[in-house]
């Protein structure tokens, strides 16, 4: 196999504002894998919090050529097992390369990932669209610009939270889901969650920060509504983690397992404990939306709208209408790339 890299600066419609930070612009690493002519791609955007750059999965990537050049994909999972030795200190770039293999693999087999795996998309569920922390009224204008999707999820983490909801309430009959990104105490989630459900909050995500497992297990047993785990669930090993601090479900982010290979494990161990099942993204182009795609039929709920959020797109695959994925007659993920970037390493074209 050939591999080529590509990065990107995928510049977002509107200024995206979580707890922790705001961005009007998201860097992202393209990974290419190129075989009998085929090509299929993978993505990993850039991460402050995790650490993560493109110049550093780049460079951790390049590093591996010698042994995809040495050799041919028959299976994902197994060049994934081979590589994670090599890249168990950058699951970012492992992510990526998982998910390029996984739409080359389809392509050379002329099928949808989903379909190789045995699945079926006719019951699939609706991704919610997410609202950065803004005014209110900014608030307010941002979800007026999707009034006809049926779900939104709420970034929250101010000293007005509650206000944030009811006065969003009045614009919408969709359902609500809020995202914390843990800046709430466990005081504040147990407080304020009753009045969340009553204003049609379907279940809040990761409130306290990730390493107050002792907190969440009293907020598991007194939260009135469901509580999700997204910054405490990081690799396989924190799904019963998570079981055991008293979450009712798991919120996977490909990047931040290390693709889809170990995603479906973490799926699997999720259903076993009678965990909820969310899959996330990290405002990705629709290469990595398309790669989300993929386990659709494996989850409770989804975010997969990054691709959605942004000002321009360098990708073809699936997209959202009104919430629902459209998967394109393509096999694979169904990704084409529309351009190729500059080199991650040299900033060259």
């Amino acid at each position: 196999m050939q591999l080529r890299l590509h990065a990107f600066d995928l510049p977002l419609a509107h200024t995206f504002t979580i707890s922790r930070e705001s961005i009007s612009s998201q860097p992202t690493l393209i990974v290419e894998l190129i075989q009998d002519g085929v090509s299929g791609f993978g993505e990993a955007t850039s991460n402050k919090y995790y650490g993560f750059t493109v110049e550093r999965m780049a460079g951790d990537l390049v590093g591996l050529q010698p042994q995809l050049e040495a050799a041919r994909l028959e299976d994902p999972a197994a060049l994934w097992s081979q590589c994670q030795p090599l890249l168990a200190d950058d699951p970012f770039a492992l992510c990526a390369l998982d998910q390029a293999a996984h739409d080359l693999w389809g392509k050379l087999a002329r099928e949808p990932v989903w379909k190789l795996w045995g699945l079926s998309i006719e019951k699939i569920p609706l991704s919610n669209y997410t609202i950065g922390i803004d005014t209110i009224d900014k608030m307010i204008v941002k979800m007026a610009e999707f009034a006809d999707w049926p779900i939104f999820k709420i970034k929250l983490g101010t000293d007005h939270d509650v206000e944030i909801i009811r006065e969003l309430r009045e614009h919408t009959v969709a359902t609500f889901r809020v995202d914390a990104n843990c800046g709430w105490t466990a005081d504040k989630t147990i407080e304020i969650a009753p009045q969340l459900e009553a204003l049609g909050v379907e279940f809040i995500e990761q409130p306290l920060r990730a390493d107050r497992l002792d907190d969440m297990q009293r907020v598991g047993a007194q939260c009135a509504l469901p509580v999700i785990a997204d910054e405490s669930c990081i690799t396989e090993s924190d799904v019963a983690k998570c079981h055991q601090a008293g979450f009712r479900g798991i919120n996977i982010k490909l990047v931040k397992c290390g693709g889809l290979t170990p995603a479906r494990r973490m799926i699997a161990e999720a259903r076993r404990l009678g965990l909820k099942v969310m899959v996330g993204c990290m405002t990705e182009s629709s290469v990595g939306i398309s790669a989300i795609a993929q386990l659709l039929p494996l989850l409770d709920y989804v975010d997969m709208d990054g691709a959605v959020l942004l000002a321009h797109d360098v990708a073809s695959g699936v997209r959202l209408q009104r919430g629902r994925c459209v998967y394109p007659q393509a096999p694979g993920n169904g990704v084409s790339l529309l351009g190729a970037g500059r080199d991650p390493l040299t900033g060259k074209p």
